[in-house]
């Protein structure tokens, strides 16, 4: 399956660092060689970099780890295809705007009966996944509860936690979702993450020979989340996720969480 990666912080901060680590997993030291993408989010605005080529292997992707993009939250994935074929449209993370916001989302799993299961009317997917389809519902139903209004993040994310517990029964799906502002993570079987504060110390990557030593790059006020698929890092300290978990994040911090029911079977 695909890999997820994002980032909340509550500075301007790059994500070069594990980006360089996730890469290698894009037809390198993973499977997962169907294309990828990145978006970073800087004020209102957001760019993405995407490419159906293998990370490992992309000169966009090798562009992202030497530009030093700074933003409070990203969202990338590497993707291992199965639904849906390898090309632009198709690679994750996709973004759609709602209530003046560029709402960008991730999945990593399969999804089976989606089309009969998650009928999309206002958002039309325009690839051919599994997960822009579940995407577009996700948004059509946050359309049909709140309309034009945009909730409060509490209300607002709670619901798409129940949205997300109902397209788990569908199969596997871990997801990463952003406005801008909030970073919300949903585990369906495999999620990890870290929040790196002061005191900082140093950190290897594991599918790179890379070290850093965060107490350079940063000021002692620093908080930055980093949310992986498995973790980067083979000398830091990782949180994983349980089934069914889900955890919303604002400039670095947990503000919410909550657990839905597992499937059973």
């Amino acid at each position: 399956m695909c890999e997820l990666l994002a980032m909340s912080a509550n500075v301007p901060t790059d994500i070069c660092f594990s980006f360089s680590g996730l890469m290698q997993r894009g037809g390198n030291t993973g499977p997962h060689k169907d294309g990828w993408g990145v978006t970073f989010y800087e004020g209102k605005g957001c760019r993405s970099f995407k490419d159906p080529l293998p990370s490992a292997e992309s000169p966009i992707a090798t562009l992202v780890t030497e530009y030093p993009i700074k933003s409070e939250a990203v969202i990338c994935h590497i993707r291992q295809a199965n639904s849906g074929a390898v090309c632009l449209e198709n690679t994750h993370p996709f973004t759609r705007q709602m209530w003046g916001k560029n709402w960008t989302y991730a999945h990593n799993g399969q999804l089976k009966d989606y089309a009969q299961s998650l009928p999309v009317k206002y958002h039309i997917p325009v690839g051919t996944t599994d997960s822009e389809h579940a995407f577009c519902w996700i948004l059509d139903q946050i359309y049909i509860q709140f309309g034009v209004q945009e909730p409060s993040d509490q209300d607002l994310f709670a619901f798409i936690a129940e949205l997300s517990e109902k397209i788990n029964r569908l199969g596997v799906f871990n997801l990463l979702l952003s406005n801008g502002d909030c970073l919300f993570a949903y585990c369906s079987n495999n999620l990890h993450w870290i929040t790196r504060r002061a005191p900082f110390g140093e950190a290897s990557l594991i599918d790179a020979e890379m070290i850093v030593d965060f107490q350079q790059v940063t000021t002692a006020n620093d908080v930055v989340t980093v949310i992986a698929t498995q973790p980067l890092t083979d000398d830091e300290r990782w949180h994983k996720m349980q089934a069914g978990e889900w955890l919303l994040f604002k400039l670095g911090e947990p503000i919410l969480k909550g657990q839905t029911p597992t499937k059973i079977g």
